[in-house]
């Protein structure tokens, strides 16, 4: 795949568990004038949100392609954003299929993110919704590990959308994901990975500024750019 081709399915990504995260996270991109970028609500609780979602609509940011939602989002959070920002692809847990009718009417929409843990809930039926959202460094954790969620997507490689991503670090020592990239070297394990995982919208899940996950874009474009 071409650089110009791959560079439109990686976005940055607004992250964070406090308020001074997100904060300063839209401060760089409004002053890099960054017009797409995804949305990662997994820490960001109740009554951080209507505050984020303000300063959000202010921002430089017309579009967000990729939101993770969480246990307390409901419709109106989903509505939100396909209203202001033509939202594709919502993701969620596999302990939220106890609580897909919060989300009912968007079930299209929602992807299934998998841990490694060798846990999976008997409630899980990713047919039941839109298809995976692959944790790129969870599958490769779980694939060292031999959990069972590796087995599980493997299974399903020809019937599911594998429609989009979260990317971020990986342990090969502790075969764990990071969350906080210190080395470009943690986005090795890239190139090891089955190419039928990768979908069209590709996260950076990571906690770095938005500098930085603009030198780690840079960076995944050389890496992946001629492998993808």
């Amino acid at each position: 795949m071409s650089n110009d081709k791959f560079s439109s399915k990686i976005y940055l990504s607004i992250t964070g568990k406090e308020n001074i995260d997100w904060q300063n996270k839209l401060e760089e991109i409004n002053q890099l004038e960054i017009t797409e970028a995804a949305v990662f609500l997994e820490n960001f609780d109740k009554k951080q949100r209507p505050h984020f979602y303000k300063f959000l609509l202010k921002s430089s940011i017309k579009k967000v392609p990729f939101v993770h939602l969480r246990h307390d989002t409901d419709k109106t959070d989903i509505e939100f954003f396909i209203k202001n920002y033509q939202t594709q692809c919502f993701n969620i847990h596999e302990e939220h299929f106890d609580i897909l009718e919060r989300w009912q009417g968007y079930w299209d929409k929602l992807y299934l993110e998998m841990d490694y843990n060798s846990q999976i809930d008997k409630d899980v039926k990713v047919r039941q919704i839109g298809g995976f959202c692959i944790d790129l460094s969870h599958f490769k954790s779980s694939i060292a590990r031999g959990a069972e969620e590796a087995s599980y997507i493997f299974q399903r490689k020809e019937k599911i959308r594998f429609n989009c991503n979260h990317l971020n670090g990986y342990d090969p020592v502790n075969k764990k994901d990071i969350h906080t990239v210190a080395d470009l070297k943690d986005f090795d394990y890239l190139t090891t990975l089955p190419k039928f995982v990768f979908g069209k919208i590709i996260a950076l899940e990571v906690n770095n500024p938005i500098k930085e996950q603009i030198k780690f874009k840079k960076h995944l474009l050389k890496l992946l750019g001629n492998y993808l």
